[in-house]
């Protein structure tokens, strides 16, 4: 069951690469197109622990940067996102459901976002007056955009790692 459990694992994190690379019809909201890989990482997340979340963001975090520009990195931003989600008590506050899957993508969409912009600022690789111009454009964009598709990954993830728990 392990090897099924990783292979399952590899080749979601795959099709999330894939679909990253992918501008297919209805997946693109003013240009820009769902964060496959932060939908990934929270759906992984939010039955982990904080280490194996964070090794999680720092692994597709580098894959991010192999798929796109490098500088700033994604692995601050995956990272963090990954920490967060894990250290939610989400039995207590927030069910197990799409909707409240999706909630938590859509905050962590924004931190994300967030953080990358900051790094723009802080790496002086833009002014900050520039970075503001298109932030919240893609910020709302992209944390809305991510949020509704979260089920498609979210749901048979979250049902293989139910069965396998089992």
């Amino acid at each position: 069951m392990f090897f099924l459990n990783a292979l399952v694992i590899v080749s979601s994190v795959i099709l999330c690469c894939l679909l990253y690379l992918l501008r297919l019809p209805g997946m693109e909201l003013l240009g820009i197109t769902p964060n496959w890989l932060l939908i990934w990482l929270i759906a992984w997340s939010v039955k982990r622990s904080i280490w194996q979340a964070a090794i999680a963001g720092v692994a597709l975090g580098w894959i991010y940067d192999g798929l796109s520009v490098g500088n700033p990195s994604h692995v601050l931003s995956l990272v963090t996102v990954g920490v967060i989600t894990a250290s939610l008590n989400k039995e207590r506050y927030l069910g197990e459901d799409f909707v409240s899957m999706a909630l938590i993508v859509f905050v962590m969409a924004i931190m994300a976002e967030t953080i990358f912009a900051l790094q723009y600022v802080w790496l002086q690789i833009r002014s900050f007056s520039d970075v503001w111009q298109d932030y919240l454009r893609i910020t709302t964009t992209s944390a809305v955009i991510t949020s509704l598709w979260t089920p498609a990954i979210y749901a048979p993830l979250n049902r293989w790692w139910e069965m396998i728990a089992d």
